[in-house]
């Protein structure tokens, strides 16, 4: 039996699926979509924990001294402390190692057990960073963290993919990525109010990542499991039950045969991960698996959000006026993630992935050259130029957010059939995090000495992901989900690679 390959006469049912926007299919998403805010939330606020005063003192001396003796040197450097990177990149390291057991947890108990799982770690981990003492607590807390985000992002976009209709499952599926921009907005003005509590201020700000933490866990608690899981784990009654609850109607013939014809299909591979590297499944994991979660982080998007504080205080911004300007640029990302909600499924993936490349790869250029040309070393740049970088950044931040942002976890929850699903998004959330955590210990230390430099080599690698994806990237906009897998199979390019896919299931 194929690994992936549903019945091509079954799935002529897509036709026949029936759907209303039910408030108990609002109140799943949600719910679920919260998990995006523990992702978004720390990533707002370790940036701007790490520009605090208080902070440095107790943790980083050397850092903070740096940063006040105007020093002969470029002002990047100030910040070049390759312990301090590691307070950042240390839970995205964490992340990249648990999502493999989040894979099994995923699969084997459910989308909804990986999402209360996440929440309890990183509950565990704020409250370890809130009281901690010295270096080694904040890495043991940003572990749990990392286990959280690592959990979270496993089943939280499956989870919304698989519960949304075929119609709306790009604006259902960005849910994930609102709430992460909405967790780091909130960090950002979290961060604007605590840097004027001394000395404490920072452990407020990480402390109260445990908020978005206990909403998502209770709430998980009455989310129901994706009818595709209960499939897959044989409880077909109870996957029936919930298919209409959330579709509103009862009649469901069509929708839930295709998903039992999946999961029987699933049941006959023992080994996902093995099947992953399947010549039949190159095109999914080159493309959705490393590609695509690769390429997002190498935007640069998540350098600036991580930093951006520190970046605007480098630039010639006072403490106060460069946690301002993160806010402003965050702003932006939200309002970009609110714009490919509403839009994605009209126009598609791949027009906003090449619209918003264009427009990145433009601004990156005119950063790089306004720092070539008025950036010095120890010297404040002009006010004007000033506001022009905070522009530019927000145009680019705006950009990311209504494609790479999203479009980079929604891709991938679509592409992979129903038995290699967990473990594609495993792989998915590994790469991610394994380019997350080198940009994030090594951003620094490359703006210090490549100075602009760093964001010329952004511009270059958005010009060839953006070529990449108008070549070898199919359209899967209100593709139902059980499809799309045959239409990465009849892609022009993929088709000479893996060759002709088969029919049928038995085929194979």
């Amino acid at each position: 039996m194929a690994g992936g390959f549903v019945d091509a006469g079954n799935l002529k049912r897509a036709h026949l699926y029936e759907y209303k926007i039910t408030g108990y299919f609002i109140f799943a998403c949600i719910v679920a979509a919260l998990g995006g805010s523990l992702f978004g939330y720390d990533l707002g606020v370790s940036g701007g924990v790490t520009s605090m005063d208080d902070f440095l003192v107790e943790f980083f001396p050397d850092v903070y001294r740096r940063k006040h003796a105007h020093l002969r040197e470029t002002d990047y450097c100030k910040y070049d402390d390759q312990v301090l990177t590691l307070f950042t990149s240390s839970l995205y390291f964490a992340a990249l190692v648990s999502t493999f057991g989040a894979s099994y947890v995923t699969r084997s108990r459910g989308r909804r057990a990986s999402i209360l799982v996440g929440a309890v770690s990183f509950f565990t981990g704020a409250l370890v960073n809130a009281f901690a003492k010295n270096i080694t607590m904040l890495i043991i807390g940003r572990c749990f963290l990392g286990a959280g985000i690592g959990f979270s992002n496993q089943a939280v976009p499956l989870y919304l993919s698989e519960m949304a209709p075929a119609k709306v499952r790009g604006a259902v599926n960005q849910l994930f990525q609102l709430t992460t921009c909405l967790g780091i907005l909130v960090a950002n003005f979290i961060n604007y109010g605590t840097e004027k509590i001394h000395p404490w201020g920072w452990r407020l700000s990480l402390g109260l990542a445990t908020v978005p933490a206990t909403i998502m866990f209770v709430g998980g608690i009455f989310l129901p499991e994706t009818p595709n899981s209960l499939v897959e784990q044989g409880k077909l009654e109870e996957a029936r039950r919930v298919l209409e609850k959330v579709r509103g109607t009862t009649r469901v013939d069509a929708e839930f045969a295709d998903l039992v014809d999946a999961s029987n299909e699933a049941r006959a591979i023992k080994h996902p991960f093995r099947n992953l590297l399947a010549r039949k499944n190159r095109p999914q994991f080159i493309i959705g698996a490393l590609a695509i979660p690769a390429f997002q982080q190498l935007t640069g998007m998540n350098s600036i959000l991580f930093y951006a504080p520190v970046l605007f205080q480098s630039l010639g911004f006072s403490n106060d006026a460069s946690l301002f300007s993160s806010v402003i640029t965050n702003a932006a990302l939200v309002v970009g993630a609110l714009i490919s909600m509403a839009l994605v499924d009209k126009f598609g993936r791949r027009a906003f992935f090449l619209e918003a490349g264009t427009e990145m790869f433009f601004v990156m250029i005119a950063v790089t050259i306004t720092l070539a040309l008025k950036f010095g070393e120890g010297k404040p740049i002009p006010k004007g130029i000033g506001i022009f970088l905070v522009i530019a950044i927000c145009l680019f931040v705006l950009a990311y957010g209504r494609s790479w942002g999203p479009l980079g976890w929604l891709v991938p929850s679509e592409l992979f059939p129903l038995e290699m699903r967990s473990a594609g998004q495993s792989v998915v959330v590994c790469v991610n995090m394994i380019f997350t955590a080198l940009i994030a210990q090594c951003f620094l230390i490359s703006l210090c000495h490549l100075k602009y430099g760093i964001f010329l080599l952004f511009g270059g690698l958005i010009f060839i992901m953006s070529a990449f994806i108008f070549f070898f990237l199919p359209e899967t906009k209100q593709v139902p989900i059980e499809e799309v897998y045959l239409l990465w199979q009849n892609h022009w390019f993929w088709k000479r690679i893996v060759g002709p896919g088969p029919s049928s299931a038995s085929q194979v």
